[in-house]
């Protein structure tokens, strides 16, 4: 075997996956009895979920259209699915997702100077409040965003300046409970109107986490969720429940070490990794991280009020999607924010002075260039991050393949008719295949990889 084929790409198989024969089997009846075994806990049936569901079961799917790629040297040829692009309930999507992100902010938002990861979280009994009204999230991540503003401008005695800031809503736990709280990517200090960037190294946390927890009760009163009555409960609290952390670093030139802040900021909510086993039933055991231990209430032992702690809980398959489901965003929500010197505003501005600096040397057409240029590169870096092989690169001679057609799923006949002639084609009664799943020698190879037009 050459080395070109040993490095061949082996497509995954989304219908093996123990997560999508749940959802396949399972979901329906979850939809069924939602209303009266759910809703009590996770509010109202929100139909973005069985919308983001329909999609992510057809997410790979051969079936739902694909691109068409050919090695121009030898012929060979391979066919690309097109994923559901989903988020929060497809782990694949999630995954590229994070990687697009990670590199659109090394290229295009974030300053070459050292960040730091900010997490800013609240008691237990807030939070409920943004599960059941979640326009409020992004109140929060801007209530974040002021909050980390205004104790770096204490700590430098400064009135003016702005940090740049990415903030990410995550609304999970390390077991998929309902977790509302902020990982925010954060300057480590602040921009000048003038560009200039003051370092700071040191802030008060104790005062961040004061104003942090005014801010929040300021939002849920003016929101009418709570009373003057609870705000003077909890601010007894010996133990306010409120708490920002940002011992975190990334230096200006930890490339890696930003990705990876993204990828975890980004990820979704649950990971195919920590489902231990799926019984024939539908019962899940699903892991917590490794340092990780979570205390569960033990039923009638007086002398353990606080339960017995164990890094992993037991779901029945409708109990499990109901807590992976809750974490599906609404529509047009969006989870990552830009604010301060990283705003769309902002960064809009300079793009402009740019803009214009290069027009007047006579480089109008860079900018274009520059774009079409990243564009093309980032959707081969992407596939090469996720693979960890080039996807374009033939594996019977080394050439570089091409992208010579796209079939859609509104060409239906056309699509079966190719899929039969290279026994790539399923009945969509079909059971899902083992979980190692093998091309034979002389069959058309075919990757479920991220393929966007817009990106080609």
């Amino acid at each position: 075997m050459c080395a070109a084929a040993a490095k061949m790409y082996r497509p995954r198989n989304p219908e093996a996956s123990p997560f999508f024969r749940l959802v396949r089997e399972h979901f329906d009846a979850f939809e069924r009895q939602y209303g009266e075994r759910f809703q009590p806990k996770y509010g109202y049936w929100r139909p973005v979920i069985r919308t983001a569901i329909d999609k992510y079961i057809k997410c790979g799917d051969l079936r739902e259209g694909f691109a068409r790629v050919r090695c121009p040297d030898c012929g060979k040829e391979f066919f690309v699915a097109f994923s559901c692009r989903q988020r929060c309930c497809c782990p694949s999507c999630d995954q590229k997702r994070a990687l697009l992100l990670g590199m659109r902010l090394a290229e295009e938002v974030l300053a070459r100077v050292s960040h730091r990861q900010w997490v800013l979280t609240m008691p237990k009994r807030l939070r409920l409040f943004f599960r059941y009204d979640r326009r409020l999230l992004g109140k929060l991540c801007r209530l974040a965003y002021e909050t980390i503003r205004d104790g770096l401008r204490q700590a430098c005695g400064a009135r003016e300046g702005e940090p740049g800031y990415v903030g990410a809503i995550q609304t999970f736990g390390d077991l998929m409970g309902w977790h509302s709280h902020i990982h925010a990517i954060v300057s480590e200090g602040l921009f000048r109107r003038d560009g200039f960037f003051i370092r700071i190294s040191k802030v008060d946390m104790e005062r961040c986490a004061e104003m942090w927890r005014e801010r929040v009760f300021d939002l849920l009163l003016r929101e009418e969720k709570i009373d003057e009555e609870v705000v003077r409960s909890m601010r007894g609290w010996p133990h306010s429940g409120f708490s920002i952390d940002n011992s975190v670093r990334i230096t200006a030139d930890d490339t890696e070490g930003m990705q990876r802040l993204v990828s975890y900021i980004s990820r979704c909510p649950f990971s195919l990794a920590r489902m231990i086993k799926v019984t024939e039933d539908g019962q899940v055991i699903y892991r917590a991280g490794k340092s990780e231990c979570v205390r569960f209430p033990r039923p009638g032992d007086a002398r353990l009020r606080e339960g017995v702690s164990r890094n992993f809980q037991v779901f029945d398959a409708l109990e499990f999607l109901a807590e992976v489901t809750q974490h599906i965003p609404d529509k047009g929500q969006h989870l990552i924010h830009y604010f301060g010197w990283y705003s769309n505003k902002e960064r809009g501005l300079r793009k402009k002075r740019e803009a214009s600096s290069q027009a007047k040397a006579g480089g109008e057409n860079a900018e274009a260039d520059a774009f079409i240029k990243k564009r093309r590169m980032n959707w081969a870096a992407l596939i090469k991050k996720v693979y960890e092989v080039d996807p374009l690169r033939c594996p019977e001679c080394g050439g570089e393949m091409k992208v010579i057609s796209f079939i859609e799923k509104c060409q239906g006949e056309v699509v079966e008719k190719i899929l039969r002639h290279c026994g790539l084609w399923k009945d969509a009664a079909s059971r899902p295949p083992p979980a190692v799943s093998r091309v034979a020698d002389g069959e058309p190879s075919y990757d479920y990889g991220y393929f966007d037009r817009v990106c080609i």
